[in-house]
């Protein structure tokens, strides 16, 4: 790709970041950063108007708007890197630091266990610029957890933040007190309590998580969410077909039977066919750094043009302090995003890729496209889906992928793809 093409993109990425991060610092007279600092967590929510965000309603069963305050626990020295968390996929292999996780048979059954903690932390979304986070395991998104279907999920959660927090997922859960809603099981937790969920891994697809306590918009908006892959079980696929493709069982012949096995083999982190896949998880957010009930900052995985373009010699050598690249990847391997929005405040986010067309498969619930060759995909909050990508006939360079609601890509929801 001629060098002119990364130095035009980078100009751009430059120029849209700097007047994103001149709005906000002129905004608040001064940097979220030198705000943090200098009045800490407590102040700074009283600063930034939280009161506002609450809409008169309670954080939990306490009689203060922002629940019981205690002890607040916090992760020292974590560095979150968004060109990491595309790949960080939890398994209970260990495969993060600051996800204490396991790995084992229970009753004929695998378990994989993680340790969740709510708590109290401030999140980088631009340079020089933080945001006071509500975070699970101190992260934004929430650390990626992965099973086969049928498994089993087991999340020791203890809550460390000033506020009654929970964790509720996007599953076929069976029993109403591992909903993680206020109304059921231990309700919303307070600070220093703890609760064990248990969740069987169903159906397969894209999920989500997030906390239910009220006022769901500021504990989802802060930061409390992240996703949850089920990855289809072969040998279900299968003994029962026609739950993972959009045709009647009378309808499935042995090759659409094969196929669509194959393809679970695929999708399967377990199987090698797997490793054939560049698999990634994008989760779309958004911050409204004033609390006034409006975003000021969108971003795919928390930080604002993290994906966008920065200084390179044009083969590969990146060097932008803030981790400001392109997702690089092998235009012959095949691509699947797994893609959620966790966006408050604005009806729908969506991913756009320019010179491009994806399949969709919407939840990633089914093993058949839902949507087939598109180049944009809408998403209300909580939605998600797999995207399926193929750049085998790309020539090598910078392809553009952003939010189609162009405020958003404007205000830090701009990526690219090099394609290599």
């Amino acid at each position: 790709m001629p060098s002119s093409d990364y130095s035009q993109a980078a100009e751009l990425s430059k120029k849209l970041e700097d007047r994103l991060v001149d709005s906000l610092e002129s905004d608040f007279k001064t940097t979220r950063r030198a705000v943090l600092g200098g009045i800490g967590l407590a102040g700074s929510a009283a600063l930034t108007g939280i009161g506002r965000a609450d809409g008169g309603e309670n954080h939990g069963p306490g009689k203060d708007s922002h629940g019981n305050f205690g002890a607040v626990g916090e992760y020292s020295d974590l560095d979150f890197d968004p060109h990491e968390f595309l790949y960080q996929f939890n398994t209970g292999r260990g495969e993060q630091e600051n996800v204490p996780q396991d790995m084992y048979e229970e009753n004929g059954r695998t378990v994989r266990e993680f340790t969740f903690q709510a708590v109290d932390t401030t999140v980088t979304i631009a340079p020089g610029i933080e945001f006071p986070a509500w975070a699970y395991n101190g992260q934004v998104p929430g650390p990626t957890i992965r099973a086969v279907e049928g498994d089993l999920i087991r999340v020791k959660f203890e809550n460390l933040g000033r506020h009654g927090h929970t964790i509720h997922p996007h599953l076929r859960n069976l029993n109403p007190k591992m909903d993680g809603i206020p109304q059921n099981g231990p309700g919303v937790l307070n600070t220093g309590e703890s609760f064990t969920y248990e969740w069987i891994a169903q159906p397969a697809g894209c999920h989500f998580y997030h906390c239910h306590s009220l006022p769901l918009k500021e504990h989802i908006h802060r930061g409390l969410y992240g996703a949850i892959i089920i990855d289809p079980d072969p040998e279900r696929v299968a003994e029962k077909p026609e739950e993972y493709c959009n045709y009647h069982a009378s309808q499935i012949t042995d090759e659409l039977r094969a196929d669509l096995v194959a393809e679970a083999k695929t999708r399967n982190h377990e199987y090698p066919e797997n490793n054939a896949i560049n698999e990634m998880v994008i989760v779309m957010n958004s911050f409204d750094t004033n609390f006034d009930g409006g975003n000021e900052v969108y971003a795919a995985n928390t930080r604002a043009f993290a994906y966008s373009v920065g200084e390179t010699d044009g083969r590969g050598n990146w060097k932008a302090g803030e981790t400001k690249r392109p997702i690089q990847i092998d235009g012959q391997q095949r691509q699947r995003v797994y893609l959620a929005n966790a966006t408050e405040f604005d009806l729908i986010n969506s991913f756009h890729t320019h010179s491009q067309f994806f399949d969709y498969y919407d939840h990633g619930t089914t093993l058949t496209p839902t949507n087939k060759k598109i180049d944009t995909v809408m998403q209300c909050q909580a939605q998600r889906g797999i995207i399926e990508l193929d750049y085998s006939t790309h020539d090598p360079g910078l392809y553009m992928f952003h939010a189609h609601q162009s405020e958003f890509a404007e205000l830090g929801w701009m990526s690219f793809f090099e394609v290599v």
